[in-house]
C-alpha cells in the first residue's frame, strides 16, 4: 500500500482542479489564474491539477495551456505539486502535450482515459504506454466513464500499474469493489475523482482527493483529508456531512466550471464569470440551487 503522509506524496493528497480565468474578452488571464493558484496553496492545497476538465481544457489552444502551466509553476510550483492535464483522445496530440508540459515546468500529468473513440482495453493500455514512453513526467490515470464513455477495467488498470511512470490513479468511477482491488494489487496511489467519495475511498486506502469543490471550501477538504489520513474517522465523518451541501452546490446542478465561477465571483475572488462556448453563464432559475445549497452549508 502506498505511503499516505502528504509530505511524501508525489501529486500531494489535496488537488484542486483548477478553473482557467478568462478576460472579459475571453482571452486566458493569467494574472488571475496565477493569484487563484497562491490562494488555493495558502489555504491548504499542496497539489494544483491545471487544464483539466475544470479547467474548460477542451476549449484551450495548446500554446494557452502551456502559458497556464508555466504561470502556474513559477507561481507555486515551489510550495505544491503542479500537475498539467494533458491527456485528449488523440495519442500523438497528448504525447505533444505532455512534452509541452514537461518543457513549462510541471511535475506530473493528469491523462484521461481517451474519450469518443471507444478504444478496446488494448487501445487503452497501448495510448496510455505511449504517453508514459514520451517523456519523464510521471501520470496520474483519470479514470471517467461518464465522460470517456468507456471504463478502464480492473485488468488494465492492473497492467497499467506495471509502468514505473504510471504511478496514481484519479478514480471517477464510483466503483467501490473494483478500487478496492487497485489498492490491493498495486502500489498506486489512489486519489478520489468524486468529491463527494473521498471519505469511503479514503477509508479503503486512497491518499486523497482531485476536488472541485476545494476551490469553495479548501480548509474544509484539508481537514477531511488530513483527519482521513491519520485513522480518526470520527472527524472525518463530521466533515464530510459538513461539505455535503457545498459539494452539492458545486458539482449537482451545472458543470463545475460555471458553477464554480459564479461562486468565486460572487465571493470577489473572479473579476467576472467568464466561460468558453459550449459552456454558458446559467440563468437565475439554473443558479438558484446552487445557492440554496451554499446558504443550507453557511458558505
Amino acid at each position: 500500500m502506498a505511503e499516505t503522509s502528504p509530505r511524501t506524496l508525489p501529486f500531494g493528497s489535496l488537488a484542486t482542479a483548477m478553473i482557467t480565468p478568462f478576460t472579459d474578452d475571453g482571452t486566458v488571464d493569467l494574472d488571475t489564474a496565477a493569484a487563484l493558484a497562491t490562494r488555493l496553496v495558502d489555504d491548504g492545497c499542496d497539489a494544483l491539477v491545471v487544464s483539466g476538465t475544470t479547467g474548460e481544457t477542451s476549449t484551450l489552444e495548446d500554446s494557452e495551456k502551456e502559458d497556464l502551466f508555466r504561470v502556474v509553476v513559477e507561481t507555486v510550483g515551489d510550495r505544491a505539486r503542479v500537475i498539467a492535464g494533458t491527456g485528449t483522445n488523440h495519442t500523438s496530440h497528448s504525447v505533444e502535450m505532455a512534452r509541452r508540459a514537461q518543457r513549462a515546468g510541471a511535475h506530473a500529468q493528469l491523462v484521461v482515459t481517451p474519450y469518443y473513440n471507444k478504444p478496446s482495453q488494448s487501445g487503452v493500455l497501448a495510448h496510455f504506454e505511449a504517453i508514459a514512453a514520451a517523456g519523464d513526467l510521471p501520470i496520474m490515470i483519470y479514470d471517467i466513464p461518464g465522460r470517456s464513455a468507456i471504463p478502464i477495467t480492473t485488468g488494465t488498470m492492473l497492467r497499467l500499474a506495471e509502468n514505473p511512470k504510471i504511478v496514481a490513479l484519479k478514480d471517477a468511477k464510483a466503483d467501490f469493489a473494483a478500487v478496492t482491488r487497485v489498492l490491493a494489487a498495486t502500489d498506486l496511489d489512489v486519489y478520489s475523482g468524486d468529491d463527494g467519495l473521498t471519505l469511503p475511498w479514503m477509508a479503503a486506502g486512497a491518499v486523497g482527493v482531485v476536488s472541485v469543490s476545494a476551490h469553495v471550501a479548501t480548509a474544509g477538504f484539508r481537514s477531511l483529508v488530513d483527519a482521513a489520513t491519520a485513522g480518526d474517522l470520527a472527524t472525518a465523518r463530521r466533515i464530510h456531512f459538513e461539505l455535503d451541501p457545498v459539494i452539492r452546490a458545486v458539482m449537482t446542478h451545472l458543470p463545475g466550471a460555471v458553477s464554480t465561477k459564479q461562486i468565486l465571483h460572487r465571493r470577489g475572488a473572479l473579476p467576472n464569470v467568464v466561460v468558453r462556448l459550449p459552456l454558458v453563464e446559467p440563468t437565475d432559475a439554473e443558479l438558484a440551487p446552487v445557492l440554496a445549497d451554499l446558504a443550507e452549508a453557511g458558505a
